[in-house]
């Protein structure tokens, strides 16, 4: 089994100390199946002060990260890990939007480099001659670009073979299809007075499995119905869609 590694540059290395140590990343880890390495690119500032931002060109608020250390930082951890099929990521509120078919597709990687950036920006050099690919977590501003690169590697993680308990667990993640999952109960099977579907004890497997199918396209379609549009639909879930509607709307 290929371990994955995944490397985060970030000026603030001891901010995943916590997040990596517990949990499923945790578990990944000392399965084998994942390995965490985050470098901190002033150690690759190549001045005597370790500087790694300045004053951008043609004036302006704030500071800039400068260019060297990141590629010399980049440079160094693939020399030094040996994969061969990776991809270089930067944490940016101005790249693609972050989705669960984007963690899919880079689970598919040997290695990962994530690039926090900080201050006002990164030096627009990194971004054209460095990083292949921009990522987002939505539409605002964080101090830096390390609470995205956990996300990031919390939802590969959960895509890596062996990592989740159950080999479907997964796969009924929402999203994972382009829908949103299923409701899901335990224990008390009555609390207050609030029952658990008849359905879900009735040890039919089949008519349960059509049941969570149904209320998946049904709180997609009540919660998220932009997501329909994209999401690849079976006949099966046309016919399920057509009783919602009429359930719901009466037609």
């Amino acid at each position: 089994m290929m371990t994955v590694r995944i490397d985060i540059v970030s000026l603030f290395p001891e901010m995943f100390d916590g997040p990596f140590g517990h949990s499923i990343i945790k578990r990944a880890r000392e399965a084998g199946i994942l390995e965490t390495v985050v470098t901190n690119p002033r150690d690759y500032a190549r001045d005597k002060h370790r500087i790694v931002d300045d004053t951008p060109f043609g004036g302006g608020a704030g500071m800039v990260m400068k260019p060297d250390p990141l590629f010399f930082a980049v440079e160094d951890i693939i020399e030094k890990s040996g994969r061969e099929k990776r991809k270089i990521l930067l944490m940016c509120p101005g790249g693609a939007t972050f989705t669960q078919d984007k963690a899919k597709e880079l689970a598919q990687y040997e290695q990962l480099i994530l690039l926090c950036g900080h201050y006002e920006g990164i030096d627009e050099r990194v971004r054209e001659h460095l990083v292949d690919e921009a990522l987002s977590i939505g539409d605002f501003v964080l101090t830096g670009g390390e609470l995205p690169a956990m996300i990031v590697v919390d939802a590969v993680a959960r895509m890596l073979p062996g990592v989740l308990g159950a080999s479907a667990s997964a796969e009924q993640d929402s999203f994972y299809d382009g829908l949103l999952e299923h409701p899901h109960y335990t224990r008390p099977r009555d609390f207050r007075g609030w029952q658990v579907p008849d359905i879900l004890v009735s040890g039919d497997h089949a008519k349960i499995a059509r049941w969570r199918r149904k209320q998946s396209l049904k709180n997609t379609l009540l919660r998220r119905p932009d997501l329909l549009e994209s999401a690849t639909l079976e006949p099966l879930d046309q016919q399920l869609l057509a009783e919602i509607r009429e359930e719901q709307f009466g037609g």
